[in-house]
């Protein structure tokens, strides 16, 4: 009885294990990220490929200055393996807005609702005041310094 009871505690501290293992895998965020998603299924231009470690170690970024909550507060606090929502949860529609003179007229927060708008936004705002801050133009604002040329 005592041979079965430790087989079994075995077994399931086993199944704890891999069961940690597997929420923490789908969690750790590896450095590099292609950004890619569905939202990117009509995407002209070569996909963006991020390093965390360069924002995080060179440009001092802290996690708020990327994700924030649906009232668009910063996430400071978070720390390696949170589990953290991609940005195609909130900013659903895909591509960029409507552009042209017979375009829609559209707020702020409209256009927010595009998933390229909002990267963008996000990305080229905090860009533009790392260059003005460091007096450089170290980083890119342009579309084809984040887009490589696709082959």
């Amino acid at each position: 009885m005592r041979k079965k009871s430790l087989i079994i505690m075995a077994v399931f501290g086993i199944a704890v294990l891999f069961a940690a293992t597997g929420i923490y895998a789908g969690t750790t965020v590896s450095d590099v990220v292609k950004m890619d998603n569905k939202a990117y299924s009509t995407h002209k231009k070569e996909i963006v490929t991020f390093s965390h470690k360069k924002h995080v170690e060179d440009y001092k970024a802290g996690c708020g200055e990327c994700h924030h909550d649906a009232s668009n507060k910063p996430l400071d606090g978070l720390k390696e393996g949170d589990n953290v929502q991609g940005c195609i949860e909130c900013h659903k529609k895909p591509g960029e807005a409507p552009k042209g003179k017979d375009a829609p007229k559209l707020t702020k927060k409209q256009k927010l609702e595009y998933h390229a708008e909002a990267i963008h936004y996000n990305c080229k705002d905090c860009h533009k005041k790392f260059n003005q801050k460091t007096d450089t133009k170290a980083a890119p604002t342009t579309c084809a310094k984040c887009h490589p040329k696709k082959e």
